[in-house]
């Protein structure tokens, strides 16, 4: 017999016991991997399911138009039966593009401030309030860029449409701040502290160590950062829908008005349209050309990201 808490047990009483115990935790532990197998079932699942569904009708809009009046003609308008779907790719390169140019000096300057210069309590207040940016719903982005943007634009380039490249632009572009600065910060904040002594011990200044130091160290992880902020920048929706306009238009001058591929699909799939119609079925095609666009970059993304980490 063992004493325990002043009760007596036999050892098979007490075998027993831990039998039970353990056949409870087996079973959770048994339990656990099956949940968490459905989980990653049901994303792979769902994700399949989208594709098949753009595929299904993408291929049917393309027994009707040929791939080279798709993705060769000049003039889009679905409604005359013109699929020429190069002025939606050029106004959503040409978005994608001014946002860059908006978030990248912006984002990476913030990034390097937050990791290399700001201090500890510095971090905690900018970081959060930065972050915000990311949780703002695009819609208020849409009509920010409509109602102020755009306006003051207007005092600038007197002949710019209210409805703009530039503005939309400029917005989608305040946008992905937040997705390069916070991602490239956490890459910087990556790189061993002692490297950065090493190099302020050898004489160097604080930009030379993050210049030629923090930053090729985290190279990866910056550009895989920027990479993500193309995709999203690409992918964007509300904003251009309000502020860059509806009229498909094949060119670079971002004073006028245009239409990106994701403003389309919001304006193809009003009520209006008639099922299983060609206009409909161009929906998805569009669809599609978007899903291979942000595919891409993120093959990009991954593959940049593998190909330059560096391991400490």
């Amino acid at each position: 017999m063992i004493s325990k808490n002043n009760e007596q047990y036999s050892v098979q009483e007490m075998i027993q016991a831990n039998k039970n115990k353990k056949s409870a935790f087996n079973l959770i532990e048994k339990g656990v991997p099956a949940f968490l197998l459905l989980c990653a079932t049901v994303s792979v699942a769902t994700t399949i399911g989208i594709l098949f569904t753009l595929l299904s009708e993408t291929i049917g809009f393309f027994q009707n138009i040929s791939l080279t009046e798709f993705y060769l003609g000049t003039k889009w308008s679905p409604w005359t039966d013109h699929f020429g779907v190069a002025p939606l790719i050029a106004g959503t390169l040409l978005i994608t593009v001014i946002a860059i140019c908006v978030a990248l000096p912006i984002g990476l300057a913030a990034a390097i401030f937050l990791s290399e210069y700001a201090s500890e309590r510095t971090r905690k207040i900018i970081k959060p309030i930065l972050e915000i940016l990311a949780g703002i719903p695009t819609v208020v982005y849409g009509f920010f860029a409509l109602t102020f943007v755009s306006p003051m634009l207007s005092n600038i380039f007197t002949d710019m449409n209210i409805f703009n490249a530039l503005s939309g632009g400029i917005v989608v572009g305040v946008m992905i701040i937040p997705m390069i600065a916070s991602l490239s910060e956490d890459a910087m904040n990556a790189v061993p502290n002692s490297l950065r002594e090493g190099a302020l011990g050898l004489g160097a200044t604080k930009f030379e160590v993050t210049r030629r130091v923090v930053m090729p160290a985290a190279f990866s992880g910056i550009i895989a950062s920027i990479v993500l902020a193309i995709s999203r920048a690409i992918g964007e929706t509300m904003i251009v829908t309000i502020a860059a306009g509806a009229t498909p238009n094949l060119t670079i001058d971002p004073t006028e008005s245009i239409q990106t591929l994701t403003a389309f699909i919001v304006q193809g799939a009003k009520g209006d349209t008639s099922y299983h119609s060609t206009i409909y079925s161009s929906i998805y095609a569009v669809g599609m050309t978007l899903f291979v666009f942000t595919l891409l970059m993120n093959i990009l993304s991954q593959y940049i990201s593998r190909r330059f980490k560096e391991d400490y």
